[in-house]
């Protein structure tokens, strides 16, 4: 029986004693069919290489489905979509794992949870399923945390402190094999235009059906905190990079010699915005890093940098800002970034002027010490 059916149709993977494949060249409608090749491993489908195809199911003689695929240059190839449903959030970090608990104020006065903020973020995005990757034991005040978004959650625990790689790499059965937005829990998101950070990059990655992380023009002062990528321009594409090295908070002179990208000012780089679409071939990269003998923990700066090899790779200046909540006012300037870009932002702005105005001054400290030695 012949069936009309678009390459997407075919499965990516089939059952090597079931299915293999057999692909035809073009030909015009008068020409005999001229076999140009059969796939060497049966069962992998040549649906990403071709663009639309009619295909012939039968059964051969010995009652094995195979798969006659011609392409049609008349019929219009339909687009390959991916979609990104499945999101991933690292949280257990020691020493940072009670960061996502913290209490802040959100842009409409409301109290919330850091934990809250991202959930939300995520699911922005029109992300489905949530994994939160947690330490031992934190379960039950991150379920507190999550308050209303609790049924968007999914548990996983860290069971040992083996490093950011091996933390997303306890959510490769939740993943199963799909495309996944990844934030980490000791930052937060506050874009600059309507539409939010993560919605945002995950529009980018399913247009191209590629790996794509979040990136921020990073001072120099700031390289001891971020991964930083290096990368070339895509034309025609405001802010986005094909991504050619990535270094886990490298030195000021390694970033200069080997992380400069063209276009940004100097003494900036690319860092990381702790916010990523990935595919699921990270998760095989993560596997094998944590196989090799080593004397440190794998990051995911370590994964990323040998994705360039594997696939393509790219980076997008989104137009928002991150906020590390986990360094020294962290949380003080997130708030303050939050605020000021709520309904809130006239009020702080005068309480913020009255402490510069009435801070005490130099010589005030001084006569108040001169007092206190009496």
């Amino acid at each position: 029986m012949w069936l009309g059916l678009p390459a997407a149709a075919l499965p990516l993977e089939a059952p090597a004693t079931y299915c293999t494949y057999h692909i035809s060249a073009r030909r015009p409608s008068a020409a005999p069919r001229r076999q140009v090749g059969v796939t060497a491993a049966i069962g992998k489908s040549p649906r990403l290489a071709l663009p639309h195809f009619v295909c012939a199911g039968y059964r051969n003689s010995v009652g094995r489905l195979s798969y006659e695929a011609f392409n049609l240059p008349d019929v219009p190839s339909p687009k390959f979509t991916m979609q990104v449903t499945k999101a991933v959030i690292t949280a257990a970090a020691p020493n940072q794992n009670t960061l996502p608990l913290q209490r802040l104020v959100d842009r409409q006065g409301r109290d919330k949870t850091a934990l809250q903020f991202i959930v939300e973020e995520t699911l922005s995005a029109g992300i489905e399923e949530i994994c939160v990757v947690i330490q031992p034991g934190d379960e039950k005040a991150y379920q507190q945390a999550a308050g209303e978004h609790l049924g968007s959650l999914r548990f996983v625990e860290q069971p040992t402190p083996l490093g950011y790689a091996d933390a997303v790499y306890r959510a490769h059965q939740f993943i199963d094999g799909q495309p996944f937005l990844h934030l980490v829990g000791d930052h937060l998101y506050l874009s600059t235009c309507d539409i939010p950070c993560a919605k945002q990059l995950v529009k980018v990655a399913e247009e191209f059906g590629c790996s794509v992380s979040a990136v921020q023009s990073t001072r120099e002062n700031k390289l001891p905190y971020f991964g930083i990528i290096a990368g070339t321009h895509v034309p025609r594409h405001e802010g986005l990079y094909e991504v050619n090295r990535v270094i886990e908070k490298p030195t000021p002179t390694l970033a200069e010699q080997e992380l400069v990208t063209p276009g940004l000012r100097s003494g900036h780089y690319l860092g990381f915005f702790g916010m990523h679409v990935l595919m699921p071939e990270v998760m095989h990269a993560i596997k094998q890093l944590l196989e090799k003998q080593s004397d440190r923990n794998p990051t995911l700066s370590d994964a990323a940098a040998e994705m360039p090899s594997r696939q393509r790779y790219l980076a997008y200046q989104l137009q928002g800002n991150r906020y590390n909540i986990g360094i020294k006012y962290g949380l003080l300037l997130a708030q303050l970034a939050i605020g000021l870009a709520g309904r809130d932002r006239d009020q702080i702005l005068t309480e913020l002027l009255e402490l510069v105005v009435n801070r005490p001054t130099e010589s005030a400290l001084e006569s108040l010490e001169g007092l206190a030695t009496r």
